[in-house]
């Protein structure tokens, strides 16, 4: 019980902060403009369940993938890390919006799979921390991988359930923290992210010098 319950809190802590609906809530509100209620929350559920097809998929497969290559768990911890960092620095130092250019709102008849679901939920730095997360826990105890799948899924499952409640509350939620809101809040997962991926990037460095070392001492 207590790996299922430790799996799913850190799924949700790295997932949630790469996700950043808080930061997909102002895209999204303005995708829907021009849609009711009953749309705008039609969109948001199946973006969430698009995304969390596209998750379990990388995950169900990631491994199969990951074999096929020959990469390794160390490997997938570092690459994951760094992609994470690299979201995270420009999260926390935003570029600066281009000047003098106007950029017409025209809402698509269904923006739930593109660009709600993928990029912007199940983007590449999710799939990242999926196949991180269950990497690093599977390696400390490799035989509760079922049980790791599961409680990952059931991680995703609650992410995406507070991403839903997030993007069906985005039009208030947007003119409730304004722009200043928004980015303070973007800043702030921003910094979670580099931390994270620092440590994904750091365990990952360890464990495969840690292997090497250990390979050498036996020959």
């Amino acid at each position: 019980m207590d790996i299922f319950l430790g799996t799913i809190a850190l799924t949700v802590t790295a997932l949630l902060p790469v996700m950043n609906p808080f930061s997909t809530a102002p895209l999204f509100a303005s995708l829907t403009v021009g849609f009711d209620r009953k749309k705008q929350r039609q969109q948001a559920f199946m973006a969430c369940i698009y995304a969390f097809c596209i998750l379990a998929a990388f995950l169900i497969l990631g491994e199969a993938i990951v074999g096929f290559f020959g990469i390794s768990v160390p490997g997938i911890r570092a690459a994951g890390g760094l992609i994470i960092l690299y979201i995270g620095f420009g999260m926390l130092f935003p570029p600066p919006p281009p000047v003098g250019v106007e950029m017409a709102v025209c809402p698509p008849r269904d923006v739930a799979f593109s660009p709600i679901a993928m990029p912007s939920l199940a983007g590449p730095g999710s799939i990242a921390v999926v196949l991180s997360s269950a990497a690093h826990i599977q390696s400390i105890r490799p035989g509760d991988w079922p049980i790791i799948y599961v409680a990952v899924m059931t991680g995703m499952l609650a992410t995406l359930i507070i991403s839903y409640l997030v993007l069906r509350a985005a039009s208030s939620m947007v003119r409730f923290l304004g722009p200043s809101g928004i980015d303070a809040m973007t800043r702030i997962f921003g910094f979670l992210l580099i931390c994270i991926g620092l440590q994904f990037l750091l365990t990952g460095l360890s464990d495969f010098f840690g292997v090497r070392a250990a390979r050498a001492a036996l020959t």
